[in-house]
């Protein structure tokens, strides 16, 4: 993959939520491993930040990433609030 190819994947809606649903995911799992108000807290800025990705991706053509993106969204929230992981 060129850079020009890596640079153009990277301004693609649905590609940019999948990269904040990972982080977010990444964030979700500190804080259930090690449950403090600091990770938590980042967990919830990760979650918001993927909320309004997953908004802008929701206008995507491409909508069964769109769906896997927003249904692996919903179970990070949900994961992050009963304090699992599923």
């Amino acid at each position: 993959m060129t850079e020009r190819d890596s640079s153009l994947q990277s301004q693609n809606p649905i590609s940019q939520a999948q990269n904040s649903l990972e982080k977010v995911h990444n964030a979700v799992s500190q804080a259930l491993s090690h449950p403090t108000a600091k990770l938590e807290e980042q967990a919830n800025q990760a979650i918001r930040h993927a909320e309004r990705a997953v908004e802008d991706a929701s206008l995507s053509f491409n909508q069964p990433a769109f769906e896997e993106v927003e249904n692996g969204l919903r179970q990070e929230i949900e994961d992050l609030h009963n304090g699992t992981r599923s």
